[in-house]
C-alpha cells in the first residue's frame, strides 16, 4: 500500500506536465504571432522587411532590406520609406562648416533621429548641392562648373537636381537654379538647361530660361545630381547637369524618391565592397531599382565613399573607404515632429 501512494504523485506531476506541454506546444509562454505588415511601398522580388531595423519606428516608417541578384549583379541595398503626410515626421537637410559622419549629423542632433544619410556633392569645407531647411537656404546647387571647350577652360551653368517638401508637405523634384546674387531665389524647369560637355555653354539660367521656369517654393530640400525618374519614366539627365560620377561603372549609390502615393524613400546601396560580393550599382540600374519599389521620381545624391544609411544608432551599408563612414559636409535627417 506504501508503494502506491509515492509513486501516484509522480504519476500526476507527469500528468501535469503532458498537458503543459499540449497547450503550447512546448511548455513556458506561449510565442505570440507576429502581426504582419502591410509594406508601405511596393515589393519587388528580393525586397524583405526588416522588423530588427524598423524595431524602434513609429507607425509610418518601416526598413526593407535586398540582398540578391540584380540585373546579373550580387547587390545589397536597404530602402527606408516613410508617409511623410501623416505629419509625424520632419525632412531635414543638415550643413556643417566643417565634415562630419552621418552617424555624427545625427548623434548632434537634438530630438529623436530615426534615419540619416548623407547629402549632395561637396568640396573642402563647402557644399555643392542645395541645403535648404524650414525656408533658409544654407548651400545653393552649384551655379557654375569648369569645363574644356575648344581647349580653354569655360564657365557651365548647369541646372541640377534636387528634391523638396512643398508647404502642403507634397514630395517634388525638378532641374534648379538659384537666379540673381542670392541663393533664395530657386527656379524650376520642366526641361534641363541642354548643356553637354565639347559643346558650347548655354546662357546662365534666369527667370525666362531655359523656357517654363517657375518658382521652386519648397520648404526644405536636398540636392543632388542627376535626375533619375521623372514621372515613372527612367529620365538620367547626367549629360545635361554635367555630372561625371563613373556613371556607368559599379559604385555604391545615395537616392531619394518618391512614389505615386507620395511616399518618401531613402535608398543606400552597398559598393566598393569586392570581398564580400558587393560591387555596387550603376546609374541606370539604380534607376531602374527605385522604380522596381515604386518611385515615380528621384535624384541621385553623392556615392562612393560618402553612401551611407544609419538607422537609429545602426549603420546599414558597410561605407566604401575601406569600412569606415567618411565625413560629409550635408546629410538628410528624418526625425521625429
Amino acid at each position: 500500500m506504501k508503494k502506491i501512494l509515492l509513486v501516484l504523485p509522480l504519476l500526476v506531476v507527469l500528468a501535469g506536465a503532458a498537458c503543459s506541454k499540449s497547450k503550447n506546444g512546448g511548455g513556458g509562454t506561449p510565442t505570440p504571432t507576429p502581426t504582419p505588415i502591410t509594406p508601405l511601398i511596393t515589393l519587388a522580388p528580393g525586397w524583405k522587411y526588416s522588423a530588427t531595423l524598423s524595431m524602434n519606428f513609429p507607425t509610418g516608417i518601416q526598413a526593407f532590406t535586398f540582398d540578391t541578384i540584380f540585373n546579373g549583379r550580387t547587390l545589397k541595398a536597404f530602402c527606408v520609406a516613410l508617409d511623410y503626410a501623416s505629419g509625424r515626421f520632419d525632412f531635414k537637410p543638415v550643413q556643417s562648416s566643417t565634415a562630419r559622419t552621418p552617424s555624427q549629423f545625427a548623434a548632434a542632433e537634438t530630438g529623436l533621429v530615426y534615419v540619416a544619410i548623407n547629402g549632395g556633392y561637396y568640396g573642402g569645407n563647402q557644399s555643392y548641392s542645395l541645403v535648404k531647411y524650414n525656408n533658409v537656404v544654407s548651400a545653393p546647387n552649384i551655379k557654375a562648373v569648369t569645363r574644356t571647350f575648344n581647349g580653354s577652360s569655360t564657365s557651365y551653368y548647369p541646372t541640377r537636381a534636387a528634391f523638396g517638401i512643398t508647404s502642403t508637405g507634397a514630395p517634388t523634384t525638378a532641374w534648379i537654379y538659384s537666379v540673381g546674387t542670392g541663393n533664395d531665389l530657386i527656379y524650376q524647369y520642366p526641361t534641363p538647361s541642354p548643356n553637354a560637355e565639347g559643346s558650347a555653354p548655354q546662357p546662365q539660367p534666369t527667370e525666362t530660361f531655359p523656357a517654363g521656369g517657375s518658382l521652386w517654393n519648397v520648404v526644405s530640400g536636398i540636392g543632388g545630381s542627376p535626375l533619375l525618374l521623372q514621372a515613372g519614366n527612367i529620365r538620367i539627365t547626367d549629360v545635361e547637369e554635367l555630372i561625371n560620377i563613373n556613371n556607368t561603372t559599379s559604385r555604391p549609390r545615395t537616392a531619394i524618391g518618391y512614389t505615386a502615393a507620395g511616399r518618401l524613400v531613402l535608398l543606400a546601396v552597398e559598393g566598393d565592397n569586392a570581398n564580400a560580393g558587393y560591387p555596387g550599382i550603376n546609374l541606370v540600374d539604380l534607376a531602374n531599382l527605385l522604380k522596381s519599389i515604386g518611385c515615380t521620381d528621384a535624384i541621385n545624391l553623392d556615392g562612393g565613399g560618402s553612401t551611407s544609411m544609419v538607422i537609429g544608432n545602426r549603420l546599414t551599408v558597410r561605407p566604401g573607404d575601406n569600412g569606415v563612414e567618411r565625413p560629409v559636409i550635408s546629410a538628410l535627417l528624418i526625425k521625429q515632429r
